[in-house]
């Protein structure tokens, strides 16, 4: 089993994991980073990433090899400050591990455990046809239909069949199999918008927490990024549809549905796009908005 290691083993009353990896726009980790600094957890202790992560480079400075960084899997915690706040495990990883995904699961729920955790929450995103403007949705799945039915009385949308990839699923299956109380958050974003920061989103999910939680964090901050945001993005959607004259008529009619179901807040069956030209869209906004990613 990897090693964990911990500081001092804080006095909790039963608290409850948040945990977030890095994924679709940043949504996540953006989310619990901002829940991190704004409630001031504390650093708890990490796992050792050498079992999960195998270097394929190494750093350079003026001829001279660096030491190799390895991804840290951060433990933090939050004692409730307020009557009705819970105390909080928040886990932090910096990347998805490339193999043991099983094992890593089990290693965050074995510490978790230890720590008296009796409820898991992961944090993720989901990409559809949306436009960027448009309120985000937050869609919810549980370990049980008691807990799905809370998800719902709280707003969050069903999310019906189907499966959540990556350390967001696999450490919510591990929970069931223990038999851990398990839910998982993913945020709605623009399918041709993943490889961008979406601060939108992951206010959605900073928003739905408190029903979970307790805790209130302050998310004002969000407002401008959002904002600048929006701009960046309307310009550059502009842009694109200008340099790409062959394509601009199904680009603009394509963002034209969006901001016409936005607008309604209904969704709408849109026609089928190419996979390429959301590849492209979604490409060139990286590179126009990939300098806002270390806001959150």
């Amino acid at each position: 089993m990897a090693s964990v290691r911990l500081q001092d083993q804080p006095d909790l009353n039963k608290p409850i994991l948040i945990a977030a990896w890095p994924g679709m726009g940043g949504v996540a980790v953006i989310a619990a980073r901002h829940l991190r600094d704004n409630l001031g957890a504390s650093e708890l202790g990490d796992i050792e990433p050498y079992e999960f992560f195998d270097p394929t480079r190494v750093h350079v400075e003026n001829d001279v090899v660096q030491v190799l960084k390895f991804p840290q899997n951060t433990f933090y915690f939050s004692k409730g400050k307020n009557e009705g706040d819970e105390d909080l495990i928040i886990f932090i990883a910096e990347s998805q591990p490339t193999t043991k995904g099983y094992v890593l699961a089990s290693t965050i729920l074995d510490t978790a455990q230890l720590l008296g955790v009796t409820k898991v929450c992961t944090l993720a995103a989901t990409p559809a046809h949306v436009h960027y403007s448009r309120k985000t949705r937050v869609l919810g799945i549980a370990t049980s239909p008691e807990l799905d039915h809370d998800l719902r009385s709280y707003g969050a949308v069903p999310m019906g069949t189907g499966s959540i990839a990556g350390m967001n699923g696999v450490l919510l299956g591990v929970a069931k199999q223990r038999g851990i109380d398990g839910l998982c958050l993913l945020g709605e974003i623009p399918i041709y918008m993943t490889g961008v920061a979406n601060p939108r989103a992951s206010k959605a999910l900073l928003d739905m927490l408190p029903h979970i939680l307790g805790n209130k964090t302050d998310v004002s901050s969000f407002d401008s990024w959002i904002s600048e945001a929006d701009e960046y993005i309307e310009r550059s959607i502009q842009d694109l549809i200008a340099q790409n004259s062959e394509e601009a008529e199904q680009l603009m009619s394509y963002f034209e549905r969006m901001k016409a179901q936005a607008d309604a807040e209904e969704t709408e069956e849109l026609p089928e796009y190419s996979e390429e030209l959301i590849r492209d869209v979604d490409y060139f906004l990286k590179g126009q908005l990939g300098e806002m990613e270390d806001k959150g």
